[in-house]
């Protein structure tokens, strides 16, 4: 999930529904979290972006090598540091609930650090590519869960997937290096395909081995979805994925 984590909003983005707040979405934390249940389904979700938050630090911060030019390595060092604070609220907020911040994040460094093994770019525009694509699904899945959230979490949770500036970069960068050299735009379609696949999976997984997690999500507390609401959103996050890919001048 961000890593699965971060980070852009661009236009085509998908709109959640947002009817009268109901049920938790319509409390606070200090009356929502009087629930056991949906204090530590908070605990995980916290803990999965912080820890995605610093991994997207930790990768941009990478990424920067590869830049080709000086200006590129500022623009994504800025990037990084943008992400870093992210993560600085998220672990702020987890101390401030009374929960330990590493201890909320540890299970799920194994599936995030997994996902960037198998995902891996291999040069510049590949990495581009990761995180505008793949922080973007996960962004997406994040703002549909918090429409579902107490008042309180679900502004934190939107101004940490808040733009870096990563989407309009990106963007750029990706659709002049196909001007350039069209053959380049078939190999980046394949990776973008692949980073949709696992994404989606990744937050499939992350979700199903965390039973508060998805209790939360799929009826029970939480005002959740049902199951025909998670298909609906996995096919807006689907929508949302084929317009940015045609943002980069790329085919789905």
């Amino acid at each position: 999930m961000r890593s699965m984590t971060t980070s852009d909003k661009p236009d085509n983005a998908p709109e959640t529904a947002s009817p009268e707040a109901t049920g938790v979405a319509a409390q606070d934390w200090a009356t929502a979290s009087a629930d056991p249940q949906y204090h530590a389904a908070v605990v995980d979700l916290l803990g999965a972006l912080a820890y995605g938050e610093l991994a997207a630090f930790e990768r941009l911060a990478e990424d920067a090598k590869l830049a080709p030019t000086l200006a590129d390595k500022a623009e994504l060092a800025k990037m990084a540091s943008a992400e870093f604070h992210h993560f600085e609220r998220l672990r702020d907020r987890l101390t401030e609930i009374g929960e330990e911040p590493t201890l909320a994040m540890d299970p799920f460094v194994a599936a995030l650090d997994g996902f960037h093994r198998q995902t891996a770019p291999s040069d510049w525009l590949e990495g581009l590519v990761k995180a505008y694509v793949g922080d973007s699904i996960a962004s997406d899945f994040y703002r549909e869960v918090a429409a579902r959230l107490d008042s309180d979490t679900r502004e934190l949770v939107l101004a940490v997937l808040d733009d870096t500036g990563h989407a309009g970069f990106a963007v750029e960068k990706v659709r002049a290096a196909i001007d350039a050299e069209p053959r380049v735009g078939g190999r980046l379609a394949l990776w973008a395909r692949r980073l949709m696949g696992e994404a989606l999976s990744q937050s499939q997984r992350v979700v199903a081995d965390r039973d508060a997690l998805s209790t939360m999500l799929v009826g029970g507390v939480a005002d959740g979805f049902d199951l025909a609401e998670v298909g609906r959103m996995f096919s807006r996050i689907t929508e949302a994925h084929t317009k940015r890919m045609a943002a980069l001048g790329l085919a789905a």
